[in-house]
């Protein structure tokens, strides 16, 4: 079976439906943590993902769905692609233990706002290694994200002394994700591997990842992970997180990942209001400010990143 051909209108809609999974998320995250602890759930709910993620994965083969597995590849091209996931799903291994450690540390609402840095990063990896530039407007637009995330990141008071270490261990969740993405995307782009195939191989690699590092970290650290595995809180947050994948890689299959991203923008303001009633929490103006600002930074940065790509193209097609 080959590569469908792309559907914007799936695309958004997909977009939106993971905007309310990823808003939900740092909220049982929270829950779970605070009984077992962020690197045994952070295994638990791995674990849990690979269980939700093997029928789907099975079904599709039974389908006659085979992906990967009919793309006839040469020995080279398989060990590339094994050496890309293992890359890919160590570094989401990593990514879920910062995230539920973030969220545990820093509280949900200041995570989620952090989370959102993704576009940032993503804009820097396109200058870097693909040679985009950027423009004054998108400059501009960055200087203020970087900005209000350092406001977010001090408390509201724009003092260094103010920063909070955990809120930069959030900033690590969205450097991972896009490093990653960018990665799979180009896979979804080019090889007929499917999203279910793409979401099974990551969990299950992240899971080995965070049981050898749960196996060194702490005395007796797997058997910990074995009891976090059995609280119901931590089968909610891998069915949860399991759907944001799948949908999030079917979204992107579809429209770009830049557009994906500022789709779901909006999805800390879920977690805000949630926060309130489930967690207890008390939401400060400042961080209000914040969001505001850094949802506005991303729509316009993706404004500008779609008039860029519109200008490329009539060039492209006038120098043909």
């Amino acid at each position: 079976m080959g590569i469908s051909t792309p559907s914007a209108g799936k695309g958004i809609a997909l977009s939106l439906v993971s905007l309310g999974l990823l808003g939900v998320m740092p909220i049982i995250s929270n829950l779970g943590s605070a009984a077992t602890g962020a690197l045994a759930f952070a295994f638990a709910l791995s674990v849990w993902q690979v269980v939700f993620a093997l029928p789907v994965f099975g079904i599709e083969l039974k389908r006659g769905t085979r992906g990967i597995f009919a793309a006839g590849l040469s020995r080279r091209e398989r060990r590339r692609m094994g050496a890309v996931a293992v890359f890919t799903g160590s570094l989401f291994g990593l990514s879920t233990y910062l995230y539920v450690l973030g969220v545990d540390r820093a509280g949900a609402a200041n995570a989620a706002i952090a989370i959102q840095a993704y576009p940032l990063f993503s804009i820097a990896w396109e200058s870097l290694f693909l040679g985009r530039r950027k423009t004054a407007a998108e400059l501009a637009l960055t200087a203020v994200l970087i900005g209000s995330l350092y406001f977010l990141g001090t408390g509201g008071t724009f003092t260094i002394a103010g920063m909070s270490p955990w809120f930069l261990v959030c900033l690590g969740v969205p450097l991972l994700w896009s490093i990653a993405h960018v990665i799979i995307k180009e896979e979804l782009s080019t090889t007929p591997i499917t999203p279910a195939q793409v979401t099974f191989f990551r969990v299950a690699i992240s899971t080995v990842f965070l049981a050898v590092v749960l196996t060194v970290a702490l005395p007796f650290g797997l058997l910990r992970g074995v009891e976090a595995v059995m609280r119901p809180i931590s089968a909610v947050m891998g069915l949860v997180y399991f759907l944001e994948l799948i949908v999030w890689f079917y979204a992107v299959r579809h429209i770009a990942v830049s557009l994906a991203s500022s789709i779901t923008a909006p999805w800390p303001a879920l977690t805000m209001v949630l926060a309130v009633p489930f967690l207890g929490d008390t939401i400060a103006a400042y961080q209000i400010v914040a969001l505001a600002v850094v949802v506005a930074c991303i729509y316009g940065l993706t404004l500008a990143g779609l008039r860029q790509d519109k200008v490329r193209r009539i060039t492209a097609a006038t120098d043909a």
